[in-house]
């Protein structure tokens, strides 16, 4: 998870965006409780997004309450939580530890395995509840790390690695809404992938890592061959989502899904510009 699904808050209703923050707390405040800071740390917006997904289509009992963090020590914040964040922060460990493995395993990187040993001796207990969900991510975590290794430009196959991914964490339940759940969160993740790789591609050329668009980002018309893809990517996940009976936080939903995902897209090509711009006039 990469933070790409949040809120566009200049377009959202102040009491939409006090919901959204308080949910986000509550993930945050529930991963501390559950594995410490290493589990806080792992926190991300992609995860807040499927809180409040779950938990407009499901409206289980949420918990009311305020605290208090390091961020805000002197005025204690809004927080609510429900048996869905309990389930988001067990995912966000189990993503944040594998992908940690995963980056080891690859590269060698010491932080990384560091990292995944604490958020092993935390959180263990509560990864140990989801064999089935850890099998499949091992596996597409896997597939990614060979697609990577043999260097594949099929942004599509490898992209749905990402989104097999994505798929296991929206399906919370085997229920009549598992099938739009998996097919909204497969396409999704897809969208986070491509998104994420357009914004590393240039990074990843100078430090000489695997990237799928390595061959094409120099090309004219690559900013809106990717907006085509991601166009495309979001056009399924929000035909499933508006299949779903979601009428609690669906105008945070809303927000998210078809205004917010897009602030990181236009950030990037904006720098991109300027970037250009003072390299024409060097």
């Amino acid at each position: 998870m990469f933070g790409y699904v949040t809120v566009n808050k200049p377009e959202i209703k102040f009491k939409d965006f006090d919901m959204y923050r308080s949910f986000y707390c509550g993930l945050c405040r529930e991963l501390r409780e559950r594995c410490g800071i290493p589990g806080q740390i792992s926190l991300t917006y992609d995860m807040t997004f499927v809180v409040l997904l779950l938990s407009g289509l499901y409206e289980p009992p949420t918990r009311k309450g305020k605290s208090r963090c390091v961020v805000h020590p002197l005025k204690a914040q809004p927080v609510r939580k429900n048996e869905i964040t309990e389930y988001c922060a067990d995912m966000n460990v189990i993503l944040s530890y594998y992908k940690c493995m995963d980056d080891w395993q690859d590269e060698r990187k010491p932080f990384r395995y560091a990292y995944a040993a604490l958020l092993k001796n935390t959180g263990k207990k509560y990864m140990s509840g989801y064999p089935e969900k850890i099998c499949k991510i091992r596996e597409a975590l896997s597939d990614l790390s060979g697609f990577e290794k043999q260097g594949e430009t099929d942004v599509d196959l490898v992209a749905g690695c990402s989104g097999r991914i994505m798929e296991e964490v929206l399906a919370f339940r085997k229920d009549m809404w598992e099938p739009s759940l998996r097919r909204m969160g497969f396409y999704l993740g897809k969208f986070i992938y491509i998104l994420d790789a357009y914004d590393d591609v240039e990074k990843d050329a100078e430090n000489g890592n695997y990237n799928p668009f390595l061959e094409k980002y120099k090309m004219e018309g690559f900013e809106d061959e990717i907006r085509r893809m991601l166009v495309m990517m979001l056009s399924e996940a929000c035909r499933e989502f508006e299949k779903l009976p979601v009428i609690r936080y669906g105008d945070i939903l809303r927000n998210i899904l078809y205004s917010g995902v897009w602030c990181r897209f236009m950030a990037i090509g904006q720098k991109r510009k300027q970037e250009r711009e003072k390299e024409k006039q060097c």
